[in-house]
């Protein structure tokens, strides 16, 4: 069952969140990375974007969290579902976002040639209407994104965590002890670049 859902887009800092949420017992948390991970997730979520009925409890079935695609496009209906979960919107600048998303997946979607991966069907197609590549309309649709969250997710359920923010105000919202580790740093530009755009183009 979720115990945290994440609402912030990709490159805000969501493997880093994702990470953090294992440290502290909320995983395994789900992540985009879970999807490429496993042929069997791959199979459902693809299904699902493409319009299968598919239950919230199977594509989470054994995870405690979520961050990032794909599920950060569904955080309505998961608060709904779920409604004893907080929420965590993961949080940079709209123009650091963008500057992010240049240097990383827009790049790996330009090379993907598979239309049903999530990152064409779901993250281009669903969540940017095609037009990721345009920077005013992926710019407006992310801060569209994040007015909507603070929006609709009462102030005691929901947590803004901007990038640098650390363990403190992440370990109050969920009531636990703040580990003696240093924050995660997970997945930079350059790190992204190093996994995914020097080998094959990414499916997912």
């Amino acid at each position: 069952m979720l115990r945290v859902i994440g609402a912030g887009f990709g490159r805000t800092g969501t493997d880093s969140m994702r990470e953090a949420l294992n440290i502290l017992g909320f995983g395994p948390c789900h992540h985009m990375y879970e999807v490429n991970a496993n042929e069997q997730q791959k199979r459902l979520w693809r299904a699902f974007v493409q319009g299968t009925p598919v239950a919230w409890e199977e594509l989470f079935a054994g995870y405690g969290s979520c961050v990032d695609w794909p599920s950060a496009h569904y955080w309505r209906e998961l608060a709904e579902f779920y409604p004893q979960a907080k929420v965590v919107l993961t949080y940079r600048t709209a123009e650091s976002w963008w500057q992010s998303v240049e240097k990383t997946f827009l790049l790996g979607m330009q090379m993907s040639n598979e239309p049903e991966s999530l990152g064409i069907a779901l993250v281009r197609d669903k969540v940017f209407g095609g037009r990721l590549a345009d920077r005013a309309h992926a710019i407006a649709i992310y801060e569209e994104n994040v007015r909507a969250v603070r929006a609709t997710v009462p102030p005691e359920r929901l947590l803004v965590h901007t990038l640098g923010d650390g363990w403190e105000p992440l370990c109050a919202h969920l009531g636990v002890p703040v580990p003696a580790q240093p924050y995660p740093t997970r997945n930079d530009a350059k790190a992204f670049r190093d996994a995914n755009l020097n080998q094959a183009p990414p499916t997912e």
